[in-house]
């Protein structure tokens, strides 16, 4: 009776087993049926994403098919609108001057905000950095529910009863502070310093480059309707004269020749005035598009250029290469891209020494519907040595030296290149001021020519192949008058611009009479 029970009791064990087994098996058959249909499912969104936006394709069909983009009703386009609204600032384009069209392409540029971005983003991540003289504390909190049921006791029907399901709190606080790297946090705060000053100092060049592109607009726009000018008044002339030699020629005291010669000479003329209007347009959108706003701008623009002052330039070129090293922003840029550079060199060096650092914690775990709590905590001071790393701290060192060499020459070429701009401007505009003088003395030597031509034509004692050369003559001093002007406010700004200091408000700190350098 006992084998027998012992032969059911094995029976029972083996069919209890072979349930198990066949339970697990339909468990495996299951979860590969469930990864089948995933897989195929995975499968088919592949072939079911769409290639299409807008109801056109994502890219061309091949490589020497150009791609069709949708219609433009479908397209978003991003709103981008000046920060000073044209509306506002109409009233000044009757009599613009060089400070409004300054103070508004400062405003208007996207390029000065994005330095300014940046710099603020370099500014933020140098507080970051200073952080990691304080300690980091954190606060951490769990709440866990469990229970203790063994498959094993279900199978072999041991009688062995689950642990009932609980639940716990826990609540601790961690603190950790490095006590010394040997200068590695020195270097960082250094490098993210000096990161900051080359943003900043690169904020500084983009408000410099955006002042000189808009006084070159501005002084382009103010040259091209003074060569207009000029040009309409030889047309003036140019038209005398056919009328003059028309009426000679009807009283007899010309011949044909020199009423075509006239003809000519007006037709040449009113191809400068055409050439010159059109010149006007185009500098008309470039002031427009220097201050921000679109080339077709529907206002129309008048300048009022400042007035050439009568003193002399004072600013020895010693003086300006000193100026430009003590305050160009590109080249402050670079140097502090270079001290960037070496305190990464001194990062790098203290990551392959020892650091030293504490660390606490304290914390308290209580049970559901149990009294009491467990109190924990603990503290440690650590010292860690970096003996091996693959070799990657020693290349990392080699990498940032190799770095820091590389920024400090391209430093020392900047500087070298910032001499060499500020000596070739500073010559610029010393030719510049000569030619302005020039180009008076000619103007008024080309206008008595003229005069006394022109007298000379009406008198019958002079030919008009004399007078057409005498107006020739004028025209082309009134156009070298022109450029002079522009030349020498251009050669100007380019200076101060090279030295680092032009003016934000549309004045120059080397303007002859009011040049004051550091």
């Amino acid at each position: 009776m006992a084998r027998l029970d012992g032969q059911e009791l094995h029976g029972q064990g083996w069919r209890a087993k072979r349930a198990s087994s066949t339970e697990r098996h339909s468990l495996a058959m299951s979860l590969c049926l469930i990864a089948s249909v995933l897989w195929a499912l995975s499968l088919l969104s592949c072939a079911y994403v769409t290639r299409r936006t807008d109801g056109v394709r994502l890219t061309s069909s091949s490589p020497s098919v150009q791609w069709v983009p949708p219609a433009p009703e479908k397209q978003k386009r991003p709103e981008a609108k000046p920060s000073v609204p044209v509306e506002k600032i109409r009233e000044k384009f009757a009599a613009l001057t060089l400070a409004d069209a300054v103070d508004t392409a400062l405003k208007n540029n996207p390029a000065t905000r994005i330095a300014w971005a940046d710099a603020r983003a370099a500014a933020d991540n140098y507080y970051s950095t200073l952080g990691s003289w304080l300690p980091d504390v954190t606060l951490n909190g769990a709440i866990n529910r469990a229970s203790s049921v063994s498959p094993l006791s279900r199978e072999l029907s041991t009688g062995i009863p689950p642990s009932p399901p609980y639940t716990s709190y826990s609540a601790a606080a961690n603190l950790s502070y490095l006590l010394f790297d040997f200068g590695g946090r020195f270097a960082l705060v250094e490098e993210s310093r000096q990161a900051l000053l080359a943003a900043d100092w690169t904020h500084n060049a983009v408000i410099q480059n955006t002042v000189l592109d808009a006084q070159f607009a501005f002084f382009g726009y103010a040259g091209a309707k003074a060569m207009l000018e000029a040009s309409m008044t030889s047309l003036s002339e140019a038209e005398a004269n056919l009328a003059a030699a028309e009426e000679r020629h009807r009283v007899g005291l010309a011949t044909s020749a020199d009423v075509l010669q006239a003809k000519t000479a007006y037709s040449e003329v009113k191809l400068a005035v055409l050439d010159a209007e059109g010149q006007v347009r185009t500098t008309r959108g470039a002031l427009a598009a220097s201050m921000g706003y679109p080339a077709n701008l529907p206002y129309e623009i008048n300048v009022v250029p400042p007035q050439i002052p009568g003193s002399e330039f004072s600013a020895s070129v010693d003086q300006l290469i000193n100026q430009a090293l003590a305050s160009q922003p590109d080249l402050q840029t670079y140097r502090a891209l270079a001290l960037q550079s070496a305190a990464s060199v001194r990062q790098a060096w203290s990551a392959m020494l020892p650091s030293l650092s504490v660390t606490g914690s304290a914390g308290r775990s209580w049970v559901r519907d149990k009294p009491g709590y467990i109190k924990t905590y603990g503290g440690s001071l650590l010292l860690e040595l970096p003996l091996f790393t693959g070799f990657s701290q020693q290349f990392n060192l080699l990498r940032a030296k190799a770095e820091a060499d590389a920024a400090r020459e391209r430093a020392r070429s900047l500087e070298q290149t910032v001499i060499l701009q500020v000596f070739s401007s500073h010559s610029a505009f010393l030719t510049a001021s000569e030619r302005l003088n020039t180009t008076d003395d000619l103007m008024e030597s080309a206008t008595q020519s003229e005069k006394v031509a022109l007298g000379r034509y009406k008198e019958g004692v002079g030919s008009i192949l004399d007078l057409l050369s005498a107006q020739q003559a004028l025209a082309q001093a009134r156009a070298e008058q022109v450029n002079a002007r522009l030349g020498w406010f251009t050669a100007l700004a380019q200076l101060a611009h090279d030295v680092g200091i032009l003016g934000v408000h549309g004045d120059n700190p080397l303007t002859p009479g009011t040049s004051k350098l550091r």
